[in-house]
C-alpha cells in the first residue's frame, strides 16, 4: 500500500524547506519565512518536524512485517533488516557531515550534528522501538520521553547556569552537547546546537507519533470520517501543546515536549487535508508538482545544499572587492527590479522552480534515489 497523499505531503515539506533555506539574502526575509528567535514558533518551524513525522508514517508501511504483531509469521526480524537500517542511518549521517564540512573539511572544527544527522538518529532509534515494542508500549515510551525530557530540562542544574535555565547557552541540552561533542563541533563553534544530541530524544517521539498515525491509518476506511478524525486529533494536540507551553515553552532549537505535541498536531491536520483531497476525493492534479519533489527528498536536500554552498564560496570581482556568486545573482538579477525584500523571496522561489525542473526530469526517467 502506498499513499500518494503522503508523497504529496512530503513534497510540500521538502519544498518548503528548500524555500526557507535559500533566500537571496538572510538580511531580507519576510517574518513568516524565518524561525522564531527563541520561544514560540512560526510556519517555518513546522517544516522539519513535519518531515520527521512523515518519516514515521512511512515506517508504518516499510517496517510493517517486522513489528511484534507479525513475529509469528515467517518474516521474522533478521540481521538483514538491522543492516538495512544501519546502512540508511550511516549514509544519512555521512551526507550531513559532507554538507557541514564543505568546502574545507576541517575535522577539528566540523559541525557534527545537523538536519540529516538528526533524521539519521531519530530514524534509527525509532526503528529499534518499532521492531521490538507493541503499539501500547510505543505510546508509553513517547509519554516517558516527553515527560522525562521536560523534567530533566527544568530540574537538572547546569554548572554555571543553575536550574531550569532555557537560554541558548544555559540549557541542559547545550551543556550536554558541549560536554560530549565539544564547542568546536557545534553550529558556528557556538555554545549550543539546534540539532543537538539530547534534543534528538524528543525528535524520536515526533517520528514515533508519525508511525502511530500511519499504523492507525492503514486500518481505516478511505473516507472523510478518517480525515475528520485526523483533524480532530491534530486539533487536540495543538491545544494540549499550547497549554503545556505555559509550563515548558514551545521551542524548536530545544525541541521541547510542548513543541513536539504542537507540531505533531499541525502535521496531522496537513496530512488530513492531503488525505481528504487525494485519497478520498481523488483530486490529484494539484498535488502532482509536490509529488515530484516528494519522491526524491534526500537527493533534493543534499544536491540543493551543495549547489547553495558552491554559489556562496565561488567569488567574483566586484568594484575591487570579492563578492559571492550568489550575492551577484541576487543583486544583479533580482534586486534590480524586485527590490531587496521581494527580490530575496523571488530568488528563493526561482531556486525551487529550477530544482523542480531537475526533479521532474528524474521523475520522467523514473529515477528515484533510495537510501
Amino acid at each position: 500500500m502506498r499513499l500518494t497523499s503522503l508523497d504529496v505531503f512530503r513534497g510540500i515539506a521538502i519544498t518548503s524547506m528548500i524555500l526557507v533555506n535559500n533566500p537571496g539574502s538572510w538580511n531580507h526575509v519576510y517574518p513568516l519565512l524565518k524561525h522564531a528567535e527563541w520561544h514560540g514558533y512560526t510556519p517555518t518551524d513546522l517544516i522539519f518536524p513535519s518531515f520527521l513525522f512523515i518519516v514515521g508514517v512511512a515506517m508504518a508501511f516499510s517496517l510493517a512485517k517486522y513489528t511484534p504483531e507479525k513475529q509469528n509469521d515467517e518474516d521474522n526480524i533478521t540481521s538483514k533488516i538491522y543492516l538495512k537500517i544501519l546502512r540508511r542511518c550511516l549514509i544519512l549521517f555521512l551526507l550531513g557531515l559532507l554538507l557541514n564540512g564543505y568546502p574545507n573539511y576541517d575535522l577539528a572544527n566540523i559541525r557534527i550534528m545537523g538536519v540529516l544527522q538528526r533524521i539519521s538518529l531519530a530514524y534509527g532509534l525509532s526503528a529499534i522501538a518499532i521492531l521490538h515494542l507493541s503499539r501500547q508500549q510505543i505510546i508509553g515510551l513517547c509519554v516517558i520521553i516527553l515527560l522525562g525530557y521536560a523534567i530533566a530540562m527544568q530540574l537538572i542544574p547546569v554548572p554555571g547556569y543553575g536550574v531550569g535555565n532555557l537560554s541558548p547557552e544555559g540549557n541542559l541540552g547545550a551543556y550536554f552537547d558541549r560536554l560530549i561533542l565539544g564547542e568546536n563541533h557545534l553550529l558556528g563553534g557556538g555554545k549550543y546546537d539546534p540539532e543537538g544530541l539530547l534534543s534528538t530524544l524528543p525528535a524520536v517521539v515526533t517520528v514515533l507519533m508519525g508511525y502511530l498515525t500511519g499504523d492507525w491509518l492503514k486500518k481505516q476506511p478511505v473516507n472523510s470520517q478518517t480525515s475528520l478524525n485526523l483533524t480532530i486529533i491534530g486539533l487536540c494536540n495543538i491545544i494540549i501543546g499550547h497549554f503545556w507551553g505555559f509550563i515548558f515553552p514551545i521551542n524548536k532549537p530545544l525541541w521541547t515536549s510542548s513543541y513536539v505535541v504542537v507540531t505533531a498536531g499541525w502535521a496531522l491536520i496537513l496530512l488530513a487535508i492531503c488525505y481528504e483531497l487525494i485519497e478520498v476525493r481523488q483530486r490529484r492534479k494539484w498535488g502532482f508538482p509536490f509529488e515530484v519533489m516528494g519522491l526524491n527528498p534526500i537527493f533534493l536536500f543534499v544536491a540543493s545544499g551543495f549547489v547553495a554552498r558552491i554559489l556562496i564560496y565561488t567569488k567574483l570581482p566586484q568594484n575591487s572587492e570579492l563578492m559571492s556568486f550568489k550575492t551577484w545573482i541576487y543583486e544583479n538579477m533580482f534586486v534590480s527590479w524586485a527590490g531587496e525584500m521581494n527580490g530575496s523571496l523571488v530568488f528563493a522561489i526561482a531556486n525551487v522552480l529550477i530544482w523542480w525542473v531537475v526533479l521532474y526530469g528524474m521523475y520522467r526517467k523514473r529515477w528515484f534515489l533510495k537510501i
